[in-house]
């Protein structure tokens, strides 16, 4: 499993955000189309018939973005060092993304876990948006680009390469 952009690979499984599990909300990429998952929100709009992906809601890395995850995670240990009865960390969920595909029935709001616990890097933001775009040119485009994604995730082990690699990657896949 590794994060590249905006995108979860797990082995041959491209995500836009976390890889869900369970009834949590996610939003997988195959070859016949965009499947939302989850309660809620579970279909299939087909290559064919999607006209554009977007994503909004992003969180962006940045050092205030940092210091506060690590100010809360602090806070967060002290707190349960300090209460004898802790209920852990239950009230803190991982921020949502918002998946917008726009197909011949409609436009459509899909929730996606984000994946990056400090944001984002700005770059991969956007060249994880170019290449949304990109999966929508037609189906040449589309078959070439997932499975390249694809491939490398089947191929992959040791994790999330570093920001460089990421960044490299992404710009191969958009071509």
């Amino acid at each position: 499993m590794a994060m590249i952009g905006l995108f979860w690979i797990a082995e041959g499984d491209v995500y836009v955000g976390a890889k869900p599990s369970g009834l949590a909300p996610g939003v997988r990429l195959t070859p016949e189309g965009v499947v939302g998952l989850g309660d809620g929100q579970s279909a299939l709009w087909l290559w064919e018939d999607v006209n554009a992906l977007s994503v909004t809601d992003v969180p962006v890395k940045s050092l205030m973005r940092t210091v506060g995850v690590v100010k809360d995670l602090a806070l967060g240990t002290v707190k349960e060092m300090v209460l004898p009865v802790s209920h852990g960390r239950v009230d803190e969920a991982a921020g949502m993304m918002t998946v917008g595909v726009a197909s011949r029935d409609g436009d459509h709001e899909l929730a996606a876990y984000v994946a990056a616990a400090v944001g984002y890097p700005q770059a991969e933001v956007d060249l994880s948006r170019v290449l949304l775009s990109r999966l929508t040119e037609g189906a040449a485009t589309m078959a070439t680009t997932l499975a390249a994604m694809s491939e490398w995730g089947r191929s992959r082990e040791g994790g999330t390469p570093r920001a460089g690699e990421r960044e490299a990657l992404l710009r191969s896949w958009v071509g």
